[in-house]
């Protein structure tokens, strides 16, 4: 049984040759456990056909989703200094940080860009879940006021799509201070009078949603996203109540009015496309306007007819 296993099958398989079968041509659905092909998976946006549930995507398949044509310009950001507090857990910061580098080739767990949407001019910064959760260290605070900065120059409106676990523990103290920092690229931006829209995506929790992801003119949830600052476990623990079915659910947030909408994956583009028309009167309301200035007005106001009418002294 060895010499036909030893021998003889790798001699039959030099002979006829046999091709290696990728392991990743089918993904199993994480709700419905339904097994999605990978070309079906990439052109419904990772989402599963069967259920809809939304997979997570990370931050270059955003833009790739986004941009027109996926054609941008992606903004370097610089990295922060590292380990300025010499962290370890089960392992030093510095490797887990340059593991993460490695295997994204990013600089850190932000991704911003400027190109068109719809045709008008868009700086979006994105953050990317497989990237330390997404966690938000000095790295992304200073790329979040890169954005704003070349938003306000550019004098384009600035979409943020989070996707987060929080701030970045390893960073400590370091990256609570992101908070206000980021805090401030958004209003550099709306001081600017341009629109500012946040995207909610699986997950958007801790730092990141009591920062600038709640900041937005509009507030723009992926459908089933999970929406919250502390997990629904520790809440709770709190209160010791158990806590209603679909909590921290964009639906839920939908229905409490702490989102302006939940939008299906394939139709974030549009939305976004027709939010930020509207945002910048660049829509048919203000072509209307427009022509009615430059009507030459053929009656006077009603003040004028008032005027005539009230009795002369």
């Amino acid at each position: 049984m060895n010499w036909l296993k030893n021998w003889v099958k790798p001699k039959l398989r030099s002979l006829v040759g046999q091709k290696e079968v990728p392991e990743n041509l089918w993904h199993k659905c994480p709700s419905c456990e339904a097994m999605v092909f990978h070309r079906d998976l990439t052109q419904h946006q990772f989402v599963c056909p069967h259920c809809s549930f939304h997979m997570r995507v990370n931050a270059k398949q955003r833009l790739d989703m986004l941009f027109d044509e996926s054609e941008y310009e992606e903004i370097p950001i610089d990295a922060a200094v590292i380990d300025p507090l010499k962290f370890r857990d089960r392992r030093r910061y510095t490797e887990r940080l340059k593991e993460a580098q490695a295997r994204r080739g990013a600089t850190d767990a932000l991704a911003v860009a400027h190109g068109n949407l719809g045709g008008l001019p868009t700086v979006v910064a994105a953050l990317d879940f497989e990237f330390m959760g997404g966690s938000m260290g000095a790295a992304v605070g200073d790329g979040l006021l890169k954005a704003s900065r070349i938003a306000v120059e550019r004098k384009s409106p600035l979409v943020v799509i989070s996707s987060s676990g929080g701030a970045r523990m390893q960073e400590g103290i370091l990256s609570l201070m992101q908070l206000p920092r980021t805090t401030i690229a958004v209003e550099d931006v709306k001081a600017a009078g341009l629109p500012y829209i946040a995207v909610l995506a699986d997950p958007t929790t801790g730092g990141v949603t009591a920062s600038f992801a709640m900041l937005g003119d509009i507030a723009i949830a992926e459908q089933g996203a999970v929406i919250g600052f502390a997990g629904a476990r520790v809440i709770e623990q709190t209160i010791r109540e158990t806590l209603p079915e679909g909590f921290q659910r964009a639906e839920y947030l939908l229905e409490h009015g702490m989102v302006d909408m939940v939008v299906h994956r394939k139709e974030l583009r549009d939305t976004l496309i027709r939010v930020i028309g509207l945002l910048l009167n660049k829509g048919p309301d203000a072509m209307a306007t427009k022509a009615e200035e430059e009507i030459p007005r053929l009656t006077p106001p009603a003040a004028d007819y008032n005027a005539d009418l009230a009795p002369k002294a």
